[in-house]
């Protein structure tokens, strides 16, 4: 009786245990996916020629909440994806990487719709400030070698 009774413990011990465990992997995984992002807009880098380039959907970042958060926390941005923030004014514009897991092409863009100035492969969760140098309206992010890929340059123009 003591054997059956020693038996049972263990057994429930066991399952209990497993089944905590289980509970904890699930919610790692969760944790670990990061955020996710809605595209809701296109935008296509135009040549001299004005031939588009290439084309990207965005999410868009146009309030102080989302431009400040931008790709923060993000883990996961497909090699056709970007986010676009959007400003009220033309001016000069400076961003930084902290809390962002990636490596990321950053892009000032001014109210000509012309890149001025490219930040290639920012590096993940640095706090250095990445500076436009000149007045931008407009910041496109991309995965990190994205402009390169692309033969996106400054001067090069966009369209949204």
């Amino acid at each position: 009786m003591r054997t059956t009774f020693t038996l049972i413990s263990i057994l429930s011990l066991s399952l209990l245990f497993l089944s905590c465990s289980e509970q904890e992997k699930t919610e790692d995984s969760t944790q670990n996916t990061g955020r996710t992002l809605t595209y809701e807009k296109s935008v296509a880098f135009l040549d001299t020629n004005a031939d588009t380039l290439t084309t990207i959907d965005v999410a868009i970042a146009d309030s102080d909440k989302e431009r400040n958060q931008g790709l923060m926390d993000v883990r996961n941005l497909p090699s056709d994806k970007g986010m676009l923030f959007i400003f009220d004014q033309n001016q000069p514009r400076s961003f930084w990487m902290a809390n962002t897991p990636l490596s990321l092409d950053i892009m000032f863009v001014n109210a000509d719709f012309e890149i001025v100035r490219i930040h290639k492969n920012a590096p993940p969760f640095s706090e250095k400030s990445f500076e436009s140098e000149a007045p931008a309206k407009y910041v496109i992010e991309t995965n990190g070698g994205f402009s390169i890929l692309h033969d996106i340059q400054e001067g090069t123009s966009i369209s949204f």
